[in-house]
């Protein structure tokens, strides 16, 4: 089995990514991994975390999750989904839901799901029922009809972004379980952006009302 800790995978960047064996004497650091120290380290990582064990690099990013939680409605094997994953590693969301079928296609996560807490629901009605039971209110992210500017909509802090998948969107009844459904406005002359790039355009309107570095 691949050590996820020091080993290269095939979703990972190749060799010449990352950094080398760290020279001798090695800092005298419990966070660090031996075998990373002494091989290189080539993860997707931020230079914060290099050498650092896995494990320890999730306990750190836990103490500082921020509130926002996403949500992406799987009814096929959508590529878009890892995108979205690694854009949620990138804010340090609380968690992200994955709704209907478990599988997904993880290739594009380039194994950040690893970093985060990803819970899989069945169907909508067990995902409403983690939203009331957490105190979070779900909007949905779609162009559909009724729907509100995003750049002119407050979002609640304690959020979760809903996304469905590309294509067919979001179902009527995850629609009527959100809050609220807010829009990306467009300018040129294609219908809809991907999933995985309008992820990322509201996670960062979200972001820039209530992301801290604190938390």
């Amino acid at each position: 089995m691949t050590d996820p800790d020091s080993a290269t995978t095939a979703a990972e960047p190749p060799a010449d990514v990352g950094v080398g064996p760290h020279p001798k004497p090695w800092p005298d650091d419990a966070h660090l991994d031996p075998r990373l120290l002494a091989h290189g380290d080539r993860r997707n990582v931020v230079d914060r975390y290099r050498y650092w064990r896995m494990a320890d690099i999730v306990a750190d990013l836990a103490t500082r999750r921020q509130l926002l939680h996403v949500a992406i409605q799987n009814f096929e094997h959508d590529f878009n989904i890892g995108s979205v994953v690694r854009t949620a590693n990138a804010f340090n969301v609380a968690g992200v839901h994955i709704v209907g079928r478990r599988r997904w296609n993880r290739r594009g996560a380039m194994v950040t799901d690893r970093y985060l807490d990803v819970q899989h629901h069945p169907d909508v009605d067990e995902f409403a029922g983690w939203l009331t039971d957490a105190g979070v209110v779900p909007v949905a992210v779609d162009n559909l009809p009724g729907a509100e500017p995003l750049e002119t909509t407050p979002l609640p802090e304690r959020c979760c972004l809903v996304f469905g998948s590309e294509g067919p969107g979001l179902s009527d009844e995850l629609v009527a379980v959100c809050d609220r459904m807010v829009a990306i406005t467009q300018y040129g002359s294609t219908r809809s952006l991907n999933a995985g790039a309008a992820a990322a355009i509201a996670m960062y309107q979200w972001a820039r009302d209530w992301a801290r570095e604190e938390r």
